[in-house]
């Protein structure tokens, strides 16, 4: 693929959704820490010069594509909790909330995986304009989870919705590298008889989402 230089701002954004499209591609098949702005200028077809015409830098194109996943990812969850089925007992609702949304996370594994990279290495090389604008994205994507979530558990104030959704990308961001081992950390832990990294994420995130909402729920006000 080759571009003429983009003009007219139907050509830019079309420039803008390639690189972005790329880039979501290119993570289907290795980690973030793996793919260079050349590689990837490469694989768009434009110089690494022309790339840094549309993003800031490699760090910000992969925080477009988080936001993007991001919402994605909230559209899913907003249809789950729509659909949830609540057994019975204590703190039945809370329980079925956290499992719902953690069910919600593991299937998108593009969302984990820049999440897991957004604090570390994603937002060290991005303007101070950039991260102004990627922080109030951010900030309004963890509103939105913390309003479904309130849907569900009106009991809920606000303030322990919004903690609650900032938990979840703080147990994604420290749960996924370990689900994602090199080849030889997960020979080692299939030696020791250790699970599977894999099991490993997705029953901690499960379990200590549901953790958070109960916690939260039975904890006194303040």
């Amino acid at each position: 693929m080759t571009f003429q230089r983009a003009r007219r701002p139907e050509q830019v954004q079309a420039r803008r959704a390639a690189i972005l499209e790329t880039a979501a591609a290119m993570l289907a098949e290795r980690p973030v820490a793996d793919i260079s702005l050349r590689e990837l200028a490469d694989r768009v077809g434009l110089a690494k010069s022309n790339v840094l015409r549309y993003f800031d830098s490699r760090e910000a194109i992969f925080l477009e594509v988080l936001d993007g996943a991001w919402r994605a990812w909230l559209d899913d969850v907003e249809a789950d909790l729509r659909a949830l089925a609540v057994g019975g007992g204590e703190y039945a609702r809370e329980t079925a909330v956290g499992r719902a949304v953690a069910a919600s996370v593991t299937r998108h594994r593009l969302l984990c995986e820049l999440m897991s990279t957004m604090g570390g290495v994603l937002e060290r090389n991005i303007s101070q304009e950039f991260a102004r604008v990627f922080k109030r994205r951010a900030v309004g994507n963890t509103a939105r989870l913390a309003e479904l979530v309130t849907r569900e558990l009106p009991g809920l104030s606000p303030e322990r919705a919004t903690h609650f959704a900032g938990a979840v990308l703080v147990l994604v961001a420290g749960l996924w590298p370990y689900a994602n081992p090199t080849d030889e950390v997960a020979a080692v832990t299939a030696e020791m008889g250790m699970p599977h990294g894999g099991d490993l994420f997705t029953t901690g995130l499960s379990d200590g989402l549901v953790y958070q909402l109960i916690g939260l729920t039975a904890a006194p006000g303040r």
